[in-house]
């Protein structure tokens, strides 16, 4: 069965990497590049469990969490350059909320999914996606840039993340890092619609009876 779940694997592999490099370059004043292509790593968990069963898709998320570490790991031994201060390209902070944020919401999806009546096609994927990527959302930035988290990683200067503004730039004044937060959990919820249509279709594809 393991070449049955190749393709899952390769799929979030290339999406957890494709993320870590695009969340390097910002898109507007709340998201980065890489918030368009990370919520897809719940399209390929839910694909795997509907397709071929709840064990096939952990298989696929361990998969996605070694290659997220590997990445992680990879970033701290990046330093970068800016404003007369040198800083590594992935803090402990940030690595530990990835990290945690992905395994968590993955493992969350996966339960809701199969807790919830295939009778109507898309409310599996939808619900638990959801509920998945706004636990994601919430572990990820409370953990990468709230005060509460400073202990992790005391030398990281988060400060900048503290600086508080209204809210997307009109709203109430809240910590940066809540804008950020919320701004990529709309993208997150956005893309659990669209997503609905290439599951679908893959699903369709995959469960077809050979002729």
């Amino acid at each position: 069965m393991t070449k049955f779940y190749l393709p899952g694997i390769l799929a979030m592999a290339a999406i957890v990497v494709a993320s870590n490099i695009l969340v390097q370059f910002l898109l507007g004043n709340w998201l980065t590049w890489g918030a368009l292509t990370y919520p897809f790593a719940f399209l390929v968990t839910d694909v795997m469990n509907r397709v071929y069963g709840a064990q096939a898709a952990r298989r696929v998320v361990w998969a996605g969490f070694a290659v997220g570490v590997a990445c992680s790991l990879i970033g701290t031994q990046i330093i970068l350059q800016g404003d007369g201060y040198t800083f590594p390209a992935v803090t402990l902070r940030v690595a530990i909320g990835s990290g945690l944020a992905f395994l968590t919401a993955q493992m969350v999806d996966i339960a809701v999914f199969n807790s919830v009546s295939s009778r109507v096609w898309w409310k599996a994927p939808l619900i638990s996606t959801l509920i998945g990527a706004s636990l994601d959302t919430a572990i990820f930035f409370t953990i990468a840039f709230s005060v509460l988290a400073a202990p992790l990683d005391p030398a990281a200067d988060v400060s900048w993340a503290q600086e508080v503004l209204p809210l997307l730039g009109f709203g109430p004044g809240v910590p940066l890092w809540v804008s950020l937060g919320f701004a990529d959990w709309m993208v997150k919820l956005a893309l659990a619609l669209i997503a609905l249509v290439p599951f679908r279709v893959i699903v369709r594809k995959l469960t077809q009876p050979v002729a």
